[in-house]
């Protein structure tokens, strides 16, 4: 048990920034935020049979129109009602997936088209990383270099148990080298109290809000499905698109977020940083990805704790980030080779190309408030061309 808590504490450190800025973007409660994120993790293992290791935090995608509507329609409990809608695009979804059948699905989405996708998630979050990373200038460099090489030697050189452990102990030898070169400030800390309630939000129903906020859900059903790939790539298990089923992840997503809709949280989305744990510590068990989730529901409770990993500096997490997103897109290159896609036919060089520019070239689409990321975009339009295409296209 003890060694599932240190592990399941990685996931949690993982995910904590990512989860923590989209609150501080959009002026939600930063508390509610990480106990939505930890019960919404937990409804999805149930409504998946524990089946899915994956670890749901704030979703990106909805910042913009969270934005717009807290500033124009009422606050945080306007933008609360939304993501409720938000919610129910993902269970609706869920039941005609359920109704339809999972065949056709494997058909749209072969490895040609989602190799790439799982490439895109890895990087198109690279800059994120080499912007924690320099953020503090050369001795900021310096620490994320210790701290990446830190995880490195962990999880090469370790013990058996050891090896599992390259984010905590990559981000612990970072901190305290920040910390020697005056990286840290734990005056949150020494403010913040010991106990405290999340802020938790009563939702206000508007139609203005829920039109701006719920059609963001179809995008994010399109990234739902390319995380879900890599998960079950990363996992060696890549039935689990039909075993527990897209059906029921949507559903545990979509239950989640409008979980987080009921109290004041955010919308959720699988991680693609814990799919980077899963990758670099080769534990695969979803009951550590459940305490992670369990220790995200305490922290939120405690002010001290919250302020603690909020002090953790930019370049720690550019470090560690190196290498967990590093491993996503190496996930999308293994399977194609694995898949064995025969990469001389044009037809396959043409799809996988259009789906990596389109997804890291920024091609992404503002339909009034709403805007879809370019891996959506690179999403949709692999699809469409694995439809279209003809079976081979001989060069010329």
């Amino acid at each position: 048990m003890s060694q599932k808590l240190i592990i399941g504490l990685q996931h949690f450190i993982a995910m904590f920034g990512a989860t923590v800025l989209v609150p501080i973007l959009t002026g939600f409660p930063i508390s509610v935020a990480l106990f939505a994120s930890g019960v919404g993790t937990l409804i999805f293992h149930y409504m998946t049979y524990n089946k899915v290791p994956a670890y749901l935090g704030s979703s990106f995608a909805f910042i913009a129109p969270l934005s717009l509507v807290i500033a124009e329609y009422g606050g945080v409990a306007t933008a609360s009602g939304g993501i409720i809608f938000a919610g129910l695009v993902y269970v609706l979804v869920a039941y005609l997936i359920r109704l339809g059948g999972i065949k056709n699905l494997e058909k749209i989405l072969p490895p040609v088209v989602t190799a790439p996708i799982i490439m895109i998630i890895g990087l198109s979050l690279a800059p994120v990383a080499i912007d924690n990373l320099t953020a503090s200038g050369g001795v900021g460099v310096v620490v994320g270099i210790i701290t990446l090489v830190s995880a490195i030697v962990t999880a090469i050189f370790g013990s058996n148990f050891i090896k599992t452990l390259p984010v905590l102990i990559g981000v612990a030898v970072g901190y305290i080298f920040a910390g020697i070169f005056g990286l840290v400030d734990l005056g949150g800390v020494a403010n913040a109290g010991l106990v405290g309630m999340p802020g938790f939000v009563v939702p206000q129903f508007n139609l203005s809000a829920i039109m701006i906020i719920a059609p963001v859900a179809i995008v994010t059903i399109v990234e739902h499905v390319g995380d879900i790939l890599a998960i079950g790539e990363t996992i060696d298990n890549p039935d689990i698109i039909s075993d527990p089923g897209l059906d029921n992840t949507l559903l545990g997503d979509g239950l989640a977020t409008i979980f987080a809709g009921a109290l004041g949280g955010l919308p959720n989305t699988t991680y693609g940083e814990n799919t980077g744990v899963l990758a670099l510590t080769g534990v695969h068990d979803s009951a550590v990805v459940r305490v992670g989730a369990i220790i995200a529901i305490i922290a939120s409770f405690i002010p001290k704790i919250e302020q603690l990993l909020m002090g953790i500096p930019d370049p720690v997490i550019g470090g560690i980030s190196i290498l967990l997103f590093g491993m996503i897109t190496a996930i999308g290159i293994r399977t194609l080779v694995e898949s064995k896609t025969d990469m001389g036919n044009m037809r396959n060089l043409i799809i996988v190309s259009i789906i990596l520019i389109l997804g890291l070239g920024g091609a992404v689409v503002n339909i009034g408030p709403v805007e879809i990321s370019s891996m959506a975009v690179a999403s949709i339009v692999g699809i469409l061309l694995n439809m279209i295409l003809p079976a081979s296209i001989e060069r010329s």
